[in-house]
């Protein structure tokens, strides 16, 4: 009897222990609004809210509409990271789905229109910290809250200085509809924007300082901080950028006109009109499954994808030029002074384009894959990083050269497209095996780069000097043996090898 009362006690004291430590994860919203959230044991730092609602669902009439500021009932229990937004998971073999699925959501089958939320993590005790607000990348198609590398509770657990924020918002057709009934196209940006709206209005109760907001994408969210800073440059409300692999260069600010939108609408039974009003009306009325389901088979049969199609997908739903919210003329916006004047971090990955291009699982065409490195990644992060040079924004470049087996497992993957995020969100040990001392060096360094930025992005700091066109410097991490290290000129003519872009 005696083992079962020890044991019969020690789930006691695990669950009191539980229970207080979760009673201190409790705020209050600006709307009056309880919101109890907890506090894992195992990170016994770090408060979690976990799917907050910041929008109405975009449910029936609200398909294809913009967001709209939600009317928060008296208390909310935050205890589960919000469901993702519709999406699917392609059965082409990619690295990320086959080798490294940890950069896709972990619950394919929880996703829905119902995906309005945000996430927060915040340290106990905070005070005026600086928030990080993080866009997902997943090529304006997937990602969400709940993707296994990019959930950021052991780095807040680790520097205990920093509140990041993860707002899940609409993609693919539900986000960039590109339809000819629909007013706003692009509405996947606007949902970030009310996300960053609500931020500067709650942040102050999770500890964080309004006035210290710095918005950071990766992929397709690195073009969308991009496209952020044009699109709300008169009020950015944000005081710092991060563009990790990705800036709004990356697209030729078109894409398609309307033809997909009305494509899927036709295989639903919704195409047999020509009002642009009728065959919106007869899309909201379509099953969300279904809609994907087209979206999906054409993914099977034609592959590689990005945003509005400029990579090879026949049917793509993306950012396109809307000039309210994307702008075809992006060199010209900067130029003129239309853009927010904070400071940005931009930089890419020593072998970004080895999984973009046709997966193999020796390894991909070194001519595809440097092909897309080149244009897609070297060129616009540079001509972005010029372009802000010019009229006087402190830009910081950066270089990921890291090549760490957990999170690389197969050996021509490198520093491939997305293998930084686990480095910066603290991940990388949790897959795979443990992280070498100097991987974790790596990351830490990377941590708190990010974190000194998002402090203070004024200032030159942690010895990283700004980028000029006359001193390319660039912080590189992880570069055969060094931490991290200044670099002049590290990829040895970026003008030579860009000037020939159409973009520029």
């Amino acid at each position: 009897m005696r083992p079962s009362f020890l044991l019969y006690a020690l789930c006691i004291q695990l669950t009191s222990s539980r229970a207080i430590v979760a009673s201190q994860a409790v705020v209050t919203l600006s709307s009056g609004t309880v919101v109890n959230g907890f506090v894992d044991r195992n990170y016994s730092s770090v408060r979690q809210f976990l799917g907050l609602p910041y929008a109405e669902p975009p449910l029936g009439d609200l398909r294809w509409e913009p967001p709209r500021a939600n009317k928060l009932p008296a208390t909310i229990k935050a205890t589960t990271l919000g469901r993702s937004c519709t999406q699917f998971s392609g059965k082409i073999p990619t690295a990320h789905n086959t080798v490294v699925p940890e950069h896709t959501i972990a619950d394919a089958n929880n996703t829905g229109e119902d995906c309005l939320t945000l996430s927060v993590w915040a340290p106990q005790n905070a005070k005026n910290l600086p928030t990080i607000v993080y866009f997902y990348g997943g090529g304006w198609y997937m990602g969400g809250q709940n993707t296994p590398y990019q959930i950021p509770t052991q780095w807040v657990q680790r520097t205990r200085d920093l509140i990041i924020v993860v707002p899940n918002t609409r993609g693919n057709i539900f986000g960039f509809p590109n339809a000819r009934g629909v007013k706003d196209q692009n509405l996947g940006l606007l949902d970030q924007r009310l996300a960053v709206e609500w931020v500067k209005k709650n942040i102050g109760v999770f500890g964080g300082d309004a006035k210290k907001i710095t918005i950071w994408g990766q992929s397709s969210g690195g073009e969308a901080v991009d496209l952020y800073s044009i699109a709300w440059h008169q009020d950015p409300i944000v005081s710092g950028l991060i563009m990790n692999s990705g800036t709004a260069l990356i697209e030729d600010g078109k894409g398609p006109r309307y033809s997909n939108f009305t494509y899927v609408a036709r295989q639903v039974g919704c195409g047999n009109t020509t009002n642009p009003a009728d065959e919106l009306a007869c899309m909201k009325k379509i099953d969300a499954a279904k809609l994907e389901a087209v979206l999906e088979i054409n993914f099977n049969e034609n592959g590689m994808h990005h945003g509005n199609g400029s990579m090879g997908m026949t049917l793509g739903f993306g950012a396109s030029a809307d000039n309210r919210t994307y702008f075809s003329s992006y060199a010209e916006k900067i130029r003129n002074g239309q853009v927010a004047k904070v400071p940005a971090i931009i930089g890419i990955n020593k072998e970004d384009g080895n999984t973009l291009a046709p997966y193999n699982v020796s390894g991909p065409d070194e001519s595809v894959s440097e092909m897309y490195f080149r244009m897609v990644f070297l060129c616009p992060s540079y001509m972005t990083s010029k372009l802000r040079a010019s009229v006087g924004i402190p830009t910081y470049r950066y270089f990921y050269s890291g090549n760490f087996s957990n999170i690389s497992p197969l050996t021509w993957m490198g520093a491939a497209h997305s293998s930084e995020l686990p480095m910066l969100f603290g991940t990388h040990g949790n897959y795979r095996g443990a992280s070498t001392p100097y991987e974790i060096a790596v990351s830490e360094a990377m941590q708190d780069a990010w974190r000194a930025f998002a402090n203070n992005p004024t200032s030159i700091w942690q010895n990283w000097p700004a980028y000029t066109p006359d001193h390319d410097v660039m912080r590189v991490f992880g570069d055969n043996g060094t931490v991290a290290q200044n670099a002049v000129d590290l990829l040895k003519t970026s003008e030579d090898q860009c000037s020939d872009s159409i973009v520029w």
